[in-house]
C-alpha cells in the first residue's frame, strides 16, 4: 500500500507541475499575442518625419517618411525568402535636401538580376525605422571587396556608407524602382513559440499520467 501511495504522490505531483508549466505558457502566449498586435498597429500607423535623434528602443518600428536622393553606392545583403529563394537586400544612403543622410533598405532584388542604377531624381520613402539584430557567432564576416554582406548591422552600414546609424525599411518608394521590390517590416519574423511550448508541456503531462497508471497496473498485477 505504501508503494502505491508513493507512486500516486509522485505521479500526480509530476502531472501537476507539468500542467502548471503548460498553463504558464498559455498565459505567455496571450501576452505575446498582445505585444505582436501592438507592434502590428504601430507598423501600420501614419508615417511621421524621421526624429532628429532616433532611439533603438523607443523608436523601433516607428513609421516614417523621408525624401531625398540615393547615393550611387549601395550595399548588398544576402537574404533568403521562403518560397522565393535567394536575393539581395539593397541598402543605400539617402541624402535629404537639408543634407541629412540616413540609411534606406530599398528592398530585394534576385541574385541573378543586374543592379539597376539608382534613381537620378529625388524619391519619397515611406517605411519603418528598425535596428535588426541579425549577427551572431555563426554569421560570416562581410565581404567588403565583393560587396556581399550577411547581416544588417546598422552601425557598420552607417560607417561604410557615410550616414547616420538610422535605417528606414522601405514599405513604399515613389516613384517605384522596378526590379527592387520593397520587403517591409512585419511581425512574421518575430518569434512566438509559446503555443508549441504549451503543447509540449501538456503532452508530457499526459505521458507522465500514462506512465503512472501503467506502473500502478504493474504493481497491482504483481509485475513491478
Amino acid at each position: 500500500m505504501g508503494r502505491v501511495i508513493g507512486v500516486w504522490v509522485l505521479g500526480l505531483g509530476g502531472v501537476a507541475i507539468l500542467l502548471s508549466l503548460g498553463i504558464w505558457q498559455v498565459q505567455r502566449l496571450a501576452w505575446k499575442e498582445g505585444i505582436l498586435a501592438e507592434i502590428a498597429a504601430r507598423i501600420a500607423a501614419d508615417p511621421v518625419a524621421v526624429p532628429a535623434a532616433p532611439d533603438a528602443a523607443v523608436d523601433r518600428y516607428l513609421p516614417v517618411a523621408v525624401e531625398g536622393r540615393f547615393d550611387a553606392d549601395f550595399v548588398r545583403v544576402l537574404v533568403s525568402q521562403k518560397g522565393v529563394g535567394a536575393g539581395y537586400r539593397i541598402i543605400s544612403a539617402l541624402e535629404t535636401a537639408a543634407g541629412r543622410r540616413v540609411l534606406v533598405d530599398r528592398g530585394v532584388i534576385p541574385v541573378a538580376a543586374p543592379m539597376p542604377p539608382s534613381p537620378a531624381d529625388a524619391v519619397r520613402v515611406a517605411g519603418n525605422l528598425h535596428w535588426p539584430e541579425e549577427r551572431d557567432g555563426f554569421t560570416p564576416a562581410n565581404d567588403l571587396v565583393g560587396n556581399l554582406w550577411f547581416a544588417r548591422d546598422v552601425a557598420a552600414l552607417a560607417a561604410h556608407l557615410g550616414a547616420e546609424p538610422v535605417l528606414v525599411i522601405a514599405r513604399e518608394i515613389s516613384p517605384p524602382e522596378g526590379q527592387i521590390q520593397p520587403l517591409p517590416v512585419g511581425i512574421d519574423n518575430i518569434p512566438n513559440d509559446h503555443l508549441s511550448y504549451a503543447v509540449t508541456w501538456f503532452s508530457l503531462a499526459l505521458v507522465w499520467l500514462g506512465m503512472t497508471l501503467f506502473l500502478l497496473w504493474r504493481i497491482r498485477r504483481g509485475l513491478g
